[in-house]
């Protein structure tokens, strides 16, 4: 392995950190050329898309006097400091606050150089290099004193296409795994959110003339025949719970609310590592979180023994495969996170959590035979998403365990 600084494998180092329409005698505009800040920026790709501004042809003529091309590297400088992407597309973008862009030249790989920054070795050289009292961070005279540990290019050429083609194949597990979700969550809607669920003659009930009578206690027309009731009426809650230490050298399948978010799958420790009570979970149980946000932690429980889960979330149980999947698709659905918004207490907006007694007393209306129909219908796609997320999950156990030793030279790729 060799070394050299940073900065004598960059081109160009685009930095327009301090500028905002403002400065600039503008403003931000509804559509545009997108503002990327550090705060969109994870090694996984753009998060939060739904936060980034944007700005008109004449700001951006102002402000990226250097464009961002397909292939920089885009590198937060703070907040945190170090996450770090390639920017794979042609779309023209702005820099917004805490974010560099960089071009290298011909003697590194830039996939190679995106993953030696976030491995262990990369990081390492990051935070001995930020400064700042409060918050940690990276100004580009840095670059001068972070080194970089490096094969050969043809050697990080390599290196850096399989652990892209890696990532390559978890993002395109997550894409399918997203269209599936759309369309379950579509049909979901249409049968139980504007009750066009298919009638005897295959048409959609409502829109086709059914009928509909008013219910006092959803304050809504719902289908003739359909029941109303509490959500803890229909599925049961598993309370059961054990305390891991107990079992100091037996190995838990533990899902915990960090590892949730990362990749919906769980950590491997032994009782010893793990501090509190746990909830017992069973196969396919329903897990959602008690803890803002609520859509996006939702998750069926893998089919293996000796799963557990914090108690941060809700175990939901039922014994019927096919209400099960409505079951999940209701937990995920915008009535729901409404009401678990609406009924959530604590400090902070991001720190509120909804009482699982108040969550089980949100009111649906049903049909037990539609609920059944539903759950056949996105069997195959629930079955498949599980599937995807477990494969992503050993991708990433294998990416996350190469590329320590592919960085500072204990394992080579032929």
């Amino acid at each position: 392995m060799n070394k050299d600084v940073l900065s004598s494998f960059l081109s160009l180092v685009i930095d327009y950190r301090g500028k905002t329409p403002k400065k600039l005698d503008s403003d931000w505009v509804d559509n545009g050329y997108r503002a990327i800040s550090a705060l969109n920026v994870k090694t996984s790709g753009l998060v939060k898309l739904e936060s980034i501004r944007c700005v008109d042809q004449e700001t951006y003529s102002k402000w990226m006097k250097n464009e961002v091309v397909r292939g920089d590297l885009l590198l937060t400088s703070e907040a945190p400091a170090g996450e770090v992407m390639i920017w794979d597309s042609d779309e023209k973008i702005v820099l917004s606050q805490r974010l560099f862009g960089l071009r290298v030249n011909e003697r590194i790989n830039n996939r190679f150089l995106k993953y030696y920054l976030q491995s262990e070795l990369g990081q390492k050289e990051i935070l001995k290099n930020t400064s700042g009292s409060t918050v940690f961070g990276i100004s580009a005279k840095m670059f001068d004193l972070i080194n970089v540990h490096y094969p050969d290019v043809e050697c990080q050429e390599k290196i850096g296409n399989l652990l892209f083609d890696l990532d390559a194949k978890i993002e395109l597990n997550n894409k399918i795994n997203t269209e599936l979700e759309a369309m379950a969550k579509l049909i979901y809607d249409y049968w139980f959110v504007q009750f066009d669920f298919p009638d005897e003659k295959g048409k959609p009930y409502k829109s086709s003339g059914g009928k509909m009578v008013y219910n006092e206690e959803l304050k809504r027309e719902i289908p003739e025949g359909w029941e109303v009731g509490e959500l803890g009426s229909l599925i049961e809650v598993g309370k059961d719970q054990l305390t891991p230490s107990e079992n100091p050298e037996k190995e838990f399948k533990h899902l915990s609310i960090p590892v949730f978010d990362k990749c919906g799958g769980y950590n491997l420790e032994k009782g010893s590592e793990i501090g509190s009570s746990k909830f017992i979970v069973e196969e396919f149980d329903i897990l959602v979180s008690k803890l803002n946000p609520w859509f996006n932690r939702v998750y069926y429980a893998p089919n293996e023994e000796d799963i557990i889960c914090t108690t941060e979330m809700v175990v939901w149980r039922n014994d019927n495969l096919f209400s099960k999947n409505f079951f999940f698709y209701l937990a995920r659905s915008e009535r729901f996170v409404a009401f678990c918004t609406q009924s959530a207490t604590g400090t902070s907006n991001s720190h509120k959590r909804v009482n699982p007694t108040v969550m089980m007393g949100y009111k649906i209306a049903y049909n037990f035979d539609f609920i059944e129909k539903f759950g056949e219908v996105v069997n195959p796609w629930i079955k498949k998403s599980n599937l995807n997320r477990e494969e992503n999950r050993k991708l990433a156990e294998l990416r996350d365990w190469l590329l320590p030793m592919l960085m500072n030279g204990q394992v080579t790729v032929n």
